[in-house]
Formats: structure tokens, C-alpha cells, sequence
């Protein structure tokens, strides 16, 4: 297993953003933070980059199941999706993979958690 779902979309990158958003939302999730890191680099470097969008997606009963399980794993939340178009113009949609990250925890409890929040993930990553 791998710790990401990666998937590249035929959408503009504007397009591949909103139906990221949209797909989200049809799987419980809500998007409570962006982080442009085009804006950012140019910002705080002088740096031109390509699009490069983080989104973080929570789904808050997943996150409030997790957290009642283990009160750090705030440190591994909101899940992180990303849309990124390349130097070639072609678009990826990434989302973290759970299953792998929280094995690190050692944690049992959260393992249906988990892998309930993988295979939704997925499911938006497969969807676009």
C-alpha cells in the first residue's frame, strides 16, 4: 500500500479543484482549510510555481471518532488532498492514504476509523 490515492484528471485546473470540492462533499467531507502554496512561494520567496492547492478535508463524525480513540491524532487532521497541475498542463488529485499513515500510531481502535476514511477517500480520488 501506498500512503497516497493519486489520480490525473482530463478537467482544467479550475475545473479539477471544484469537483475535488464537490466529490468531497458528497463522502461527508468538508473542506475547513486552503493553503495555496503557488500564492505562498511568491509571497515569501519571489518564487513562480504551478498550481499547487492543499486542501484540508474533515469529515467531523470520522474526526470526532478518531480523536475520542486517541487525543493526538489532531496532529494527523484535517486529510490532506491535493490539486496540482504539472509543468506539462496535465492535473493530479491526491489524498492521503489513513490506512497508512495512523498505522504508525499503533492504535487498534482506530483502525476501522481509518480504513472507513480510506476508502472514502478513494472513492472521491476514484470518482473525478
Amino acid at each position: 500500500m501506498t500512503y497516497h490515492f493519486t489520480k490525473r484528471v482530463s478537467y482544467s485546473y479550475p475545473e479539477a479543484l471544484e469537483k475535488t470540492k464537490e466529490a468531497l462533499g458528497k463522502e461527508g467531507f468538508g473542506v475547513i482549510s486552503e493553503i495555496d502554496l503557488k500564492d505562498k512561494f511568491k509571497e515569501k520567496l519571489g518564487v513562480d510555481f504551478r498550481e499547487y492547492k492543499i486542501l484540508g478535508a474533515c469529515n467531523p463524525k470520522l474526526a470526532f471518532q478518531a480523536i475520542e480513540q486517541e487525543d493526538k491524532i489532531g496532529t494527523m487532521l484535517p486529510c490532506n488532498v491535493l490539486v496540482q497541475e504539472h509543468e506539462s498542463g496535465e492535473v493530479e488529485i491526491t489524498a492521503i492514504n489513513p490506512m497508512e499513515t495512523m498505522s504508525a500510531i499503533g492504535n487498534t481502535q482506530l483502525e476501522s476509523i481509518a480504513k472507513e476514511v480510506s476508502q472514502k477517500l478513494k472513492t472521491v480520488i476514484d470518482s473525478l
